[in-house]
């Protein structure tokens, strides 16, 4: 391209919980000038608007109905990135208990995953230097035509202690097996589920440090680069 310009790049970053996806994913764009997306908050937000007024978490056709209610609008920037539900900033109620152990549910509901869906796309189109995006189905279902599809691993072991430091006073045995029976769930799912895309670079994380794993990560998306 004329005058240097780097062409936007469009990351994927997929992977379970706990796998340092998102410290990552945000280091990662921060270092490179790109915009970075949480697609996981989008989902808890969309739960955290169920939970607010009154939807039957265990009716998907209930959930359907209302899928397209909230206006959902993430802030893309790395270093702060913000969410709001209609106008309230909800980046802490969206980490509660409450709203972690329903996401799974109101994420199975394909109304609700077309309805986001279309949401990231937009974003990741209107991201003018290029975009980290990090989620469970990014590279396979989001964004298959993404530069860079990355997906990250770790031991359940791994994970429930890093989730575990995350969630102060978390049991780690606990979190391990809540973990678990997350994966489960997100990986059996009908619409969507948490695949690793023929295409992606795995990244086990079990045995780096964070810093490790972004300077991965950053490689990876400048080879790209250089190569477009």
């Amino acid at each position: 391209m004329e005058n240097g310009a780097a062409k936007p790049v469009i990351v994927a970053i997929d992977g379970p919980s706990g796998t340092g996806k998102s410290s990552t994913s945000k280091a990662v764009a921060a270092q490179l000038g790109l915009s970075y997306l949480d697609t996981g908050a989008q989902y808890r937000a969309i739960t955290w608007w169920m939970v607010a007024n009154g939807i039957d978490i265990e009716d998907p056709s209930a959930i359907a109905a209302v899928a397209g209610k909230p206006e959902i609008v993430s802030g893309t920037e790395p270093g702060n990135p913000t969410i709001t539900v209609d106008g309230t900033d909800v980046a802490g109620p969206i980490r509660t208990q409450e709203v972690t152990s329903k996401v799974s549910a109101v994420s199975a509901v394909p109304e609700v995953r077309a309805r986001i869906t279309e949401l990231q796309r937009s974003l990741a189109k209107s991201a003018e230097t290029g975009i980290v995006v990090e989620g469970r189905d990014i590279g396979t279902t989001v964004l298959p035509d993404a530069d860079l599809k990355i997906f990250l691993t770790a031991s359940p072991e791994a994970r429930a202690a890093r989730r575990s430091g995350e969630l102060k006073g978390a049991d780690v045995n606990a979190t391990r097996e809540a973990l678990i029976k997350r994966d489960a769930a997100d990986s059996s799912r009908k619409t969507s589920p948490l695949a690793k895309a023929g295409d992606a670079v795995e990244v086990d994380t079990t045995e780096l440090t964070l810093s490790q794993v972004i300077e991965c990560v950053v490689t990876l998306v400048e080879e790209k680069r250089a190569g477009q």
